[in-house]
This record gives structure tokens, sequence and C-alpha cells, in this order.
């Protein structure tokens, strides 16, 4: 590929994964405050991470094998699609399926597209001579802020149909003190901020995130160039693939180290969107607000990406990893001590946005990290990603109907406290190998 033909597929890929991610995202905030009868909401949630976890171990190779790249993106978004259109009417029946169909699909979509802009990156990198690590930072780097930027068109729409009069708050003390790190969604409350929206509006919303959906898979069945990655094409479903997966894993000291990382990638994301909107933002100052809080939360985040991504290549990724940490740390004493407040509504979007600047380097970071130790075998490696990661939105999820928000917050702390630790060896582990002073991100 030309230089110009490498930057119009990644311009491609980051604006399919903005359309898809505009509906899947957005939906994903509303699941735990919109679709609550049975528990259908973060019970589909839990449903997806579980049979992606699954897809993990055995699709992506054999997919990626039979239908490259393009077509393993493309046809992976019809299970997102299927979720959407199930959400207008939330039912098991209906969700569950659907909610299937997607996670299977997610490993696959996921790991071409990391395959497709890692090797694409490699290809640049050759060209402008250029060090591969830099260019496969800032190829994920402009991906992670097109991808972040989805929130604020998908959560304005989900704000601007669901928009009430905050004179309706007419919330007392009592009422409020069941919010934050005292919510419990085992306990019965007389808060109106918890009722579902009138049924017409969650047709538009959920009409308008198919719309997205299935315009992502066509801009990229339409303008996404293949690839040759010179695979067998003879590759069958196999218990061989579930070894392979697991042998990366066990040949890998970096890949075992950097798994509690990994699951916190899954668990602070979930908290947020099923936590921190429900227990703060729903529970307090209504379902009408998530939109616009996330909307912060999406602008921090992938302006982020986006610097982050470029900056890296100067001074590494220790302080990045440590940025994130400090902030995500905070912010999780902070939530762990403060009842939100109808009247302090700034506290939200602050909080919110140094929530998206930690989510920020997590995505950017260990996508390019796992870029940079595995280029070598970046299928396997990025399979073990989505892997890890969706056991962390699993464990997440499962738990969140039954547990207060406090204890979810200690859980929060505990798995950064592992997965920063478990960073930091690996940062030994590979200066030892180079036998060199300086951060791994520069070699």
């Amino acid at each position: 590929m030309t230089k110009f033909q490498i930057l119009k597929n990644l311009a491609v890929v980051s604006f399919g994964f903005f359309s898809l991610f505009t509906a899947f995202i957005s939906i994903s905030n509303l699941q735990t405050s919109l679709n609550i009868d049975d528990g259908v909401g973060p019970g589909s949630l839990s449903i997806i991470y579980g049979a992606l976890v699954l897809s993990c171990m055995f699709l992506p190779p054999i997919v990626i094998a039979h239908l490259g790249c393009k077509w393993t993106i493309a046809i992976s978004m019809t299970g997102y699609i299927l979720y959407m259109g199930a959400n207008m009417h939330a039912i098991w029946a209906l969700m569950a399926p659907a909610a299937v169909l997607l996670g299977l699909g997610a490993a696959p979509l996921w790991s071409a597209k990391c395959t497709y802009l890692t090797q694409t990156g490699v290809w640049y990198a050759k060209i402008t001579n250029q060090s591969k690590d830099a260019v496969i930072n800032k190829f994920f780097g402009i991906f992670f802020m097109l991808f972040q930027a989805s929130q604020i068109s998908g959560n304005l729409v989900s704000s601007l149909v669901f928009s009430k009069n905050n004179t309706e708050l007419n919330l007392t003390d009592d009422v409020l003190q069941g919010c934050g790190a005292n919510f419990d969604p085992t306990q019965t409350t007389n808060n109106t901020n918890l009722e579902r929206p009138d049924q017409n509006k969650v047709y538009i919303v959920c009409g308008v995130y198919l719309g997205f959906a299935v315009i992502a898979a066509v801009i990229i069945a339409l303008f996404l160039d293949k690839i040759d990655l010179k695979k067998d094409k003879n590759t069958k479903p196999s218990l061989s693939l579930l070894i392979g997966t697991f042998r990366h894993l066990a040949t890998s000291p970096a890949q075992i180290l950097l798994i509690p990382l990994t699951m916190y990638s899954g668990v602070e994301q979930a908290f947020f969107s099923g936590d921190f909107t429900r227990s703060y933002v729903t529970c307090s100052i209504g379902i009408w607000n998530v939109g616009y809080i996330a909307i912060c939360y999406g602008i921090v985040d992938a302006i982020c990406c986006f610097t982050f991504g470029r900056l890296v290549q100067y001074v590494g990724h220790i302080p990045f990893f440590a940025l994130a940490a400090v902030l995500h740390g905070s912010v999780q004493v902070t939530l762990l001590l403060w009842l939100p407040d109808p009247d302090m509504i700034y506290i939200y979007y602050i909080l919110a946005g140094l929530w998206g600047m930690g989510d920020a380097v997590i995505q950017t970071q260990i996508n390019a990290l796992y870029g940079f130790l595995f280029t070598e075998n970046t299928e396997a490696a990025f399979a073990n990603y989505r892997l890890w990661e969706s056991c962390g939105f699993i464990f997440a999820f499962a738990y969140n109907d039954y547990i207060a928000t406090y204890i979810k917050l200690y859980v929060c702390m505990g798995v950064l406290s592992v997965g920063m630790m478990g960073y930091t060896a690996v940062e030994f582990l590979q200066r030892s190998k180079a036998g060199k002073s300086y951060d791994i991100s520069k070699n």
C-alpha cells in the first residue's frame, strides 16, 4: 500500500468503529438504568462478554484466515445491529440471543481491527523510516480518539430524547442518601428517577442507534481495502486453536503479568457505564443527564487518546500508566466519600472527565503495548487481550445487581493496584531482556 492508502484505511476503520460504537457504547451506558426489569440490562451485557470469552478462544484466527480482516470486521458488525434492534423490546427472549451473537462476533471484530492497524502501521513505518512502536502508537491514538468521540454523538441522542426539566427533581434528603457509594440495587426505593422512560422515547433512541450500526457495516464493506496476511484458509475449528490461544499465554511471562491490568480495563469501563451512570447520575439527577455527563467523559477520553498516542514516543509508557493509576485511584476514593448533590452538578462532569482521562491511558497504552511486545503473534496476543478484558467485564456485570456500590469501588481499587504491579514487572523484564536503561517504548 502507498502512504495515502494506509492513511485512508486508518480513517475508514476509525470512522466505521465510530459509527458502530456511537450505538453500542451509548446503549451500554443506559442498560442498568433503562432495562432493569428482571436484570435484563446488566444481564445481557454479562452474556455479551461471556460469549466474547468463548469467541476469543476459538474464532479470531479461523474467521480472519477465511474472511480476511476486512470482511471479518464487516460481518462481525451484524451482531451489534441485532442487539440494537432487540433493545426496542428488551425481554430475555430477544436480548439474550442477540447478546450471544454480538459477543461471538466481538472477538473477531477487535482482533481483525488490531491486526489490521498493527500490520498497516508496520508498513507505514517502513515506508516513512519511522519506529514501529511510534507509528503503532500514533495509529491506535487516532483510532481511539474517534472511537471515544462516538460517545458524544450517541449520548447526545439519548439525553435529547429523554430530556426533562430539572425542576422535576423532587428528591428528599433520605432518598439522596441512597445514591452514590450507598446505592444498593437489592433494596427497594421510591426514587422516581429510577423509573423507566416512556416507551415511545425508547423506540426513538434505539432506532437511531440501529441506524448508526447499519451505517458502520456499510462503511467497512464499501471503503476498506483488503490486506493479504497469507493465512492458511484450510484452518478449521479444533481444540488445537484453544491450545494455541493459551500456549501464547503460557509461554509469555509478559502476557501473564499483564492479565490483571487487562482485566482492569474491563472492570473500570463496566463501573463507569454500569455503576457511575446508575448509582450517581440516574439516581440523583435523572437518566436524561447520563448522556450529557457521558459526553464530557467521551470528549476528554477522545482528546487524551489522540494526545497520549503522540506523546508516548517522547516520554515512554511509564509516566502515562502512573498518571492513570493516580487519576483513577483518586476518583475512586472521591466517589467513596462524596454524596451526590443535584445542586453541584459540575462535580459529576469533573469526575467523569478525570475518569475519561485515565481510561484514555488504559485504552491506548495497553493496546500499543500489546502491539509492540507481541508483534510476531498479534492475533493470539490481541485475542488474549479481549479474553482477559472480557473477564473483567463479566466479573463486574455479574455482581452488578447484587452488591452495593462502595464494595464495587473497593474491587476497582484492588484490581487497579495489582494491575499496576504487574505492568511494573513487565517493564523490569523488558529492560533486563534488552539490557538497556530506557523505557521499552523507545526500543
